[in-house]
């Protein structure tokens, strides 16, 4: 059962990222990537409801979906689910930091359509994991996103101070470099 958890946590932080390998969650990742503060608040965000949301749908799903022949609703309970979450936490970085939800602006709501978190919650139930291996691959999944946010909004603020040609400044770049974060991190496949 141990050894299980590290696969599953260890996948998806690098093996199965799901931004850089996965590409769920890229709006975001576009998005708040300018500053880490902003990134790390984002990740901390998601972190929180890719963790609780994967423990309540995978609870709704065996308790009540499956119990009422009620699959087909997987989805939208799902959606309804996260979206709850990610209310609970707006309220919490409203009052805690004023700053960081400014800073958030459109793409904390967003955390509500955001597919990756949809994406590990239905995961967790296509790959038949028990409500600990689903909250483990929630957290290791918001883990993966978190340090790929972070890791990409520090390539960005460097660049910032870069002399980079004219047609390659802004977004351009911002995407080249997304792609080769893809790439390094496609070194971990063989990993496990």
């Amino acid at each position: 059962m141990g050894s299980k958890l590290i696969v599953i946590f260890i996948g998806a932080i690098l093996i199965n990222n799901f931004v850089l390998s996965r590409f769920l969650g890229i709006c975001p990742f576009l998005g708040v990537s300018k500053q880490v503060e902003t990134a790390t608040g984002m990740g901390m965000a998601v972190t929180f409801v890719m963790t609780v949301s994967s423990a309540v749908t995978w609870v709704v799903q065996k308790l009540i979906l499956e119990k009422f022949g009620l699959e087909y609703l997987q989805t939208i309970v799902f959606i309804l689910v996260i979206a709850s979450l990610v209310q609970l936490v707006e309220m919490v970085i409203l009052k805690s930091s004023p700053t960081l939800y400014q800073a958030l602006g459109v793409y904390l709501p967003l955390i509500t359509t955001n597919c990756a978190v949809l994406g590990v919650t239905i995961l967790n139930i296509d790959s038949g994991y028990n409500l600990l291996e689903s909250m483990v691959h929630g957290f290791a999944a918001a883990l993966g996103f978190t340090l790929a946010i972070v890791i990409f909004a520090g390539v960005r603020e460097r660049l910032a101070f870069s002399d980079i040609p004219k047609p390659f400044q802004g977004f351009p770049i911002a995407l080249i470099t997304a792609s080769l974060l893809s790439i390094a991190f496609l070194g971990f496949q063989g990993l496990l």
